[in-house]
C-alpha cells in the first residue's frame, strides 16, 4: 500500500514538473515568435498607401464614432495598449510614427479594442469590472499566498489564493477579446482598403503571435499557483 502511495506521488510531481515546463516553454516561444513576426513585418512599408501606425489608428477610430478618443505615445518596445479607464490608445513611438506592416498592424488590434469598449460586450464588461482587483492581485497575490503556506495562516492563504483567481479569470477574460482584436483589425483594414491580401498575410501572423502571448500568460499564472499550492503541501485550494 505504501510502494502505491509512493508511486502515485513520483507520477503527480512528475507531471507537475512537464506542466510547468510546458507553461514555461509555450511563454518563451510566444515571446520568440512574436519578435521574430515584429522584426520579419517591420521593415516592409505599406505598397496601398502611405500610412503610420498613428495614421491607421485614428482612420479607424473616427470611422467608429470615436473622434473623442486620443491616441498619445507610451515609452517601450511593444507596449502599445488601449486603456478603458482613460478610454485613450497608447502607441510606442516605433508604432506611433512608422509606416510599416507591423506598425499598422499593432495600431489597428489596439484600435480594435476601443471598438469593443464601445460595444461593451460581456467579456469587455468582465474585464472592467476585475481590473481594479487585478492591480491589487498583482502585487499582493503572491506575497500573500507566500506568507501564508510559509506561517499557515489560513486567512492570508484564502485571500492570496482569492486573488491569484481573480488574475487567472481576469487573463482568461481577456483571451477572447485579443483574438477578437486582431479578428477587427484584419476586417478594417481590409475592408477600408488600408491594405492588399498579400499584405494582410503579413500583419495576421504578427496579431497572432501577440494574441498567443496572452495564453501563455495565462499559463504560467495557473502553473505558479499550482506550484505554490503543491509547494504548500495543500490537497486543495484554500477557497
Amino acid at each position: 500500500m505504501a510502494a502505491k502511495t509512493v508511486t502515485v506521488l513520483i507520477q503527480m510531481r512528475t507531471h507537475f514538473f512537464w506542466f510547468v515546463l510546458a507553461g514555461l516553454l509555450l511563454a518563451l516561444w510566444a515571446q520568440w515568435r512574436l519578435r521574430s513576426a515584429y522584426r520579419r513585418w517591420s521593415t516592409r512599408a505599406i505598397a496601398a498607401r502611405p500610412l503610420t501606425g498613428a495614421g491607421a489608428a485614428r482612420e479607424i477610430l473616427d470611422a467608429a464614432g470615436l473622434i473623442d478618443v486620443p491616441i498619445k505615445r507610451t515609452r517601450g518596445h511593444l507596449t502599445d495598449h488601449y486603456d478603458p479607464q482613460k478610454r485613450a490608445l497608447r502607441l510606442s513611438d516605433e508604432v506611433h510614427d512608422m509606416d510599416s506592416l507591423a506598425a499598422v498592424g499593432i495600431a489597428a488590434h489596439e484600435a480594435g479594442h476601443a471598438l469593443q469598449h464601445q460595444e461593451l460586450g460581456w467579456p469587455m464588461q468582465a474585464r472592467l469590472g476585475l481590473l481594479p482587483l487585478t492591480r491589487i492581485g498583482t502585487w499582493l497575490a503572491l506575497p500573500l499566498l507566500a506568507a501564508g503556506l510559509v506561517l499557515r495562516v489560513p486567512p492570508l492563504m484564502v485571500i492570496g489564493a482569492g486573488l491569484f483567481l481573480v488574475l487567472l479569470t481576469f487573463q482568461l477574460v481577456t483571451l477572447p477579446l485579443e483574438f477578437d482584436a486582431s479578428r477587427r483589425a484584419g476586417r478594417v483594414l481590409r475592408d477600408r482598403g488600408m491594405m492588399t491580401t498579400k499584405e494582410l498575410a503579413g500583419v495576421g501572423e504578427v496579431l497572432s503571435a501577440a494574441a498567443w502571448t496572452y495564453v501563455a500568460a495565462f499559463t504560467l499564472t495557473f502553473a505558479q499557483r499550482l506550484r505554490l499550492l503543491r509547494w504548500g503541501r495543500l490537497s486543495r485550494p484554500p477557497f
